[in-house]
């Protein structure tokens, strides 16, 4: 799926051919004939709604009720009044409105769903795809942008919305694209929600936006699948998916630890789904699959380097496995972790929305971690701004990671680039982060802790997204209704007294699954450790990914030492936690080969820029 949004006037329709040649042959006009929407999507992935010259087409999944739609359309004095009607609607979506000469296009708070645009020709151009408006303008790869994606475990906000095409900008967070006749700009449009329920009233609205957002995908075309892990998040997908009447296939990979205990909660939770075929597999490809001869008509076509770039044949495996089986559509439980899982920094939260109370619970939870008071205590009542963690980011981003002995309770994690990275990449990874916090950025949320659920929902996000821009000959889709707005939103809404619950795992999932899912298997407490699957890839894979190391192109660009990368992959260290710094340097590699692989196969026609 794929699309490109035009200005109505002549050179927008100028563009209309060159647009065909890149995103497919659908065409959803204007009132004026010209063409508004150019792409390509499956039959059930759009609803438009006309009232006269007014358009809303809903691009992705989602339950619409076009009565409903057409009447909010028909009494809107703005686009700004359609706020109302985006908030009802489940599922994942792009949103697409024509008013009065004007277009506005958004997609998700997680960005799973992303608008980019970009200058063309004179003209505003937006799209789902940074890529398809890098091929249409003749963009270039943007060299800061890439010395950003090394940073471990990924680029803060907001420099993580940077687009790695020059020219070419993605939609802040909460924000929609006013396109009209000046120009185009962002406008936010969308804040947090308070939170301010009682466990059991947010659980409630988790519960019916989880199952509203499940049920928005499951259609007509028969299969759906998911992933059956065996933790919480993704078994109780697998559990509405049935309660919604999906014809619903389940697959777990089986981990390489015997000590892994996902496999014994996915069978528990598979014999209280007797309707649903369970499918599994003992191991799918190796982590960290890479060849020199990268699949140039997948990977050399993603809109950037893959976040997920360990397991992504691993995926590529299961999408033909899955489509096998008769499935387009695949649910994740990506974003259950992110949205309900306890963080450092609810202590901080907790702490300063009630000051005296919380004392008790965070001395107890304090003896339990053994964090010394002193750091605890300088965490809990520090009150420095978004920015200075930003600007103390820049001052130490070349040094090594500084292992703390009391609990992470800034803004963001510590954000380092690998050893590999030259002085040229520190040096622009720092200027990126100084010139960041001189424009003194707001949080997502005034609550660090709200702040950080935020940050990580965004980076889920856009590695899903990254993931489905692969084209993929299997035509399965990969969802995650964890990330979808009204989920999230329903999620933020809890009190922080009852997010920090000592002894209860996940205790806002786990109360709205209730009823849902077996009380037993919500029971869990334990959760699958992978480095064995991390350790395997390297060792299976290292002879190729050592040939990333000869012609890097990474280091065409100043940006990696190729013999301290090399050093590193034969010499990887004991702890899974240090081989986390691998993934992003990997991921960007076989990225730019695979690009210029493709860009060497299929050059575009004379007269045209690369």
């Amino acid at each position: 799926m794929g699309f490109v949004v035009l200005e109505d006037t002549e050179d927008g329709a100028a563009l209309a051919d060159r647009a065909l040649d890149h995103v497919g042959s659908r065409i959803i006009t204007y009132d004026s004939g010209r063409p508004w929407l150019i792409g390509s999507w499956p039959e059930g992935d759009m609803t438009l709604v006309e009232v006269g010259p007014r358009r809303i087409a809903i691009v992705g999944r989602s339950r619409v009720d076009t009565d409903v739609t057409r009447r909010a359309l028909a009494r809107a004095t703005s686009l700004r009044d359609l706020d109302v009607l985006v908030r009802t609607l489940p599922g994942s979506f792009h949103f697409l409105a024509v008013l009065d000469g004007r277009v506005r296009a958004q997609g998700s708070l997680s960005t799973a769903r992303q608008i980019s645009y970009a200058r063309i020709g004179g003209q505003v151009v937006a799209s789902d795809r940074s890529r398809s408006l890098a091929e249409l303008s003749g963009a270039e790869v943007d060299q800061d942008t890439l010395a950003l994606r090394l940073l471990t475990p990924a680029a803060p906000w907001p420099l993580r919305n940077r687009s790695v095409w020059s020219g070419v900008e993605h939609l802040p967070f909460g924000s929609w694209l006013d396109m009209g006749p000046e120009g185009g700009r962002p406008i936010r449009w969308w804040e947090p929600p308070p939170s301010d329920k009682p466990l059991a009233e947010a659980a409630r609205s988790v519960r019916q936006a989880l199952a509203d957002s499940v049920a928005a995908r499951i259609g007509d075309e028969g299969v759906i699948s998911a992933d059956l892990s065996g933790g919480m998040d993704s078994t109780s997908l697998c559990f509405l998916a049935a309660e919604a009447g999906g014809d619903l296939l389940t697959h777990h990979w089986e981990p390489l630890d015997g000590g892994n205990d996902d496999g014994v909660w996915a069978e528990r939770a598979a014999r209280r789904l007797p309707d649903a075929r369970h499918l599994s597999t003992p191991r799918g490809a190796p982590w960290f699959t890479a060849t020199t001869d990268l699949d140039v008509s997948a990977l050399g076509r993603a809109d950037a380097p893959l976040t997920w770039f360990r397991n992504h044949a691993h995926m590529a495996s299961l999408a033909r496995r899955m489509a096998a089986e008769g499935s387009t559509t695949h649910l994740l439980g990506v974003g259950g972790d992110e949205l309900f899982s306890t963080l450092p920094t609810q202590l901080w939260s907790l702490f300063h929305r009630h000051p005296l109370t919380s004392l008790p619970l965070l001395h107890r939870i304090r003896v339990g971690n053994r964090w010394p008071l002193l750091p605890m205590v300088r965490g809990l009542t520090d009150r420095s701004a978004f920015p200075q963690w930003l600007a103390s980011a820049a001052r130490s981003i070349g040094g090594p990671p500084v292992r703390s002995s009391g609990p992470p309770l800034s803004w963001n994690a510590d954000v380092h680039l690998p050893p590999w990275a030259t002085e040229d990449a520190v040096g622009t990874v720092r200027r990126l982060l100084r010139e960041a916090a001189a424009s003194h950025p707001p949080p997502l949320d005034p609550a660090r802790d709200r702040h950080q659920l935020l940050d990580s929902v965004a980076l889920t996000g856009s590695a899903l997204r990254e993931l489905n821009s692969l084209p993929s000959g299997s035509g399965v889709g990969w969802e995650a209704p964890f990330l979808d707005d009204r989920v999230v939103e329903a999620a933020l809404g809890v009190r922080i007294e009852d997010r920090v619950l000592r002894g209860r795992y996940k205790p806002l999932l786990a109360t709205a699954m209730r009823g849902v899912v077996p009380s037993d298997v919500l029971e869990r407490r334990s959760k699958g450790e992978f480095s064995a699957e991390v350790y395997d890839g390297l060792r299976q894979n290292r002879g190729r990914l050592l040939e990333f190391c000869e012609d890097s192109r990474l280091a065409r660009g100043g940006l990696v030492d190729p013999a301290v990368l090399r050093t590193r992959l034969l010499t990887p260290g004991p702890l899974a936690r240090q081989l986390g710094i691998f993934e992003p340097t990997l991921a960007v590699e076989g990225w730019l080969r695979a690009l210029d692989a493709h860009r060497a196969q299929h050059p575009l026609p004379a007269g045209e820029s690369q």
